[in-house]
């Protein structure tokens, strides 16, 4: 069983000084939004809090589906192998801006927001991403039409279409509340992948000065519209230094978490290179959230298929290191894709290779699942 950390969550939730913790937080640190509600600054804290402890472990989609499943009440790949949910929940609410009643994998939004109201009421935390369509194409996110950004700003072509598609993002977040009718805390990674050329936002497709528009204008302009439950992900793909990652930040003011995206690919079967990549980022990383009082994440994580036994502990753990993290989350459990003629998932299934030793990396003292941060 893992060490209690009780200890640390009453003082997250009551204000106990990190001394009467037995530990150091960041006590510089505040949200961007001055007007966070009181749930959204006590989610802060309490993230804060527990990277002393270790590092939350999220999935994508992971209560709508997973390898020869869906929609079963309950359900959850994660849950089946450890006996626990994951601490924190991927969502993404593309889709919602053309009024679709699923996202771009399929899940019903109404079932999605289900999903978090109940992950909330245990404890669990939600992050959401929005692989939105291009809105000077109409074509999906991955349609990188140069100059497509700067038509969404004020004075562009789509900017009031952009500016309705906002509006029903506001409306979605607005409308998660928990039981008590509190607005349910939402970390929120907008423009991922930024330093990536595949997204009609991403580098290369606008300038840095049009990307930070683009952030600071959505950012203002959910404020405007009431919204305040979301903490900010600003999130990159590679990069290979401190200026490198800092070229489209929009400012402290702006953004929560600082993260990155990086996968192991087939070429990397030991995970020499993942190993490597991720630990150059963290220490670039760690050094920019030490000095702008941020905290840090692996937004997007995983190695498709998992045919590393060993790949949880051998892999996964040694890439994280000791830097102190706030969460790492991996991708989805589609299971068979028709198209491609393969399976597509990220954490295992009941039988899968690497199975046991993801309990082993569930029983480490570092990673942190639902019940270690659970209210009750």
């Amino acid at each position: 069983m893992k060490k209690s950390i009780i200890t640390f969550i009453i003082a997250a939730f009551t204000g106990i000084s990190s001394s009467a913790a037995s530990f150091v937080t960041n006590t510089n640190l505040s949200l961007a939004d001055k007007k966070a509600t009181p749930e959204t600054v006590s989610l802060y804290k309490k993230l804060n809090q527990l990277i002393q402890k270790g590092y939350l472990f999220g999935h994508q989609d992971d209560l709508a589906y997973g390898v020869n499943w869906r929609y079963q009440e309950g359900q959850s790949d994660v849950k089946e192998v450890t006996g626990d949910y994951p601490a924190v929940y991927g969502w993404d609410i593309a889709g919602l801006e053309k009024d679709d009643l699923n996202n771009i994998d399929g899940v019903p939004f109404a079932k999605m927001k289900q999903y978090i109201k109940e992950a909330n009421e245990r404890g669990g935390i939600s992050t959401i991403s929005w692989h939105l369509d291009n809105p000077a194409t109409g074509k999906n996110a991955w349609d990188n039409t140069p100059n497509s950004l700067k038509t969404v700003l004020p004075g562009g072509e789509n900017h009031q279409k952009f500016t309705k598609w906002l509006d029903k993002t506001a409306a979605f977040f607005l409308s998660l509340k928990d039981k008590k009718g509190k607005n349910i805390p939402i970390l929120f990674r907008p423009y991922h992948e930024l330093t990536g050329r595949w997204f009609w936002w991403g580098k290369g497709n606008c300038t840095p000065e049009e990307f930070k528009s683009l952030w600071k204008f959505t950012f203002d302009y959910l404020q405007k519209k009431g919204v305040h439950n979301l903490i900010y992900i600003y999130n990159t793909g590679s990069f290979d230094s401190k200026e490198d990652f800092l070229d489209r930040y929009p400012g402290d003011n702006y953004a929560d978490i600082l993260s990155f995206d990086n996968y192991q690919n087939n070429d990397d079967k030991e995970g020499a290179k993942f190993i490597e990549q991720t630990q150059k980022q963290f220490k670039i990383l760690n050094e920019i959230a030490t000095n702008q009082h941020k905290l840090m994440a692996f937004a997007e994580a995983g190695y498709e298929a998992i045919p590393d036994p060993k790949w949880w502990t051998g892999t996964l753990s040694k890439a994280i290191g000791d830097y102190k993290i706030s969460y790492v989350l991996l991708w989805r459990n589609h299971g068979w894709q028709e198209k491609e003629q393969k399976m597509h998932y990220y954490v295992p299934y009941k039988g899968q290779i690497s199975e046991k030793d993801f309990v082993d990396f569930y029983k480490l003292d570092k990673t942190l699942f639902e019940k270690d941060i659970s209210k009750k």
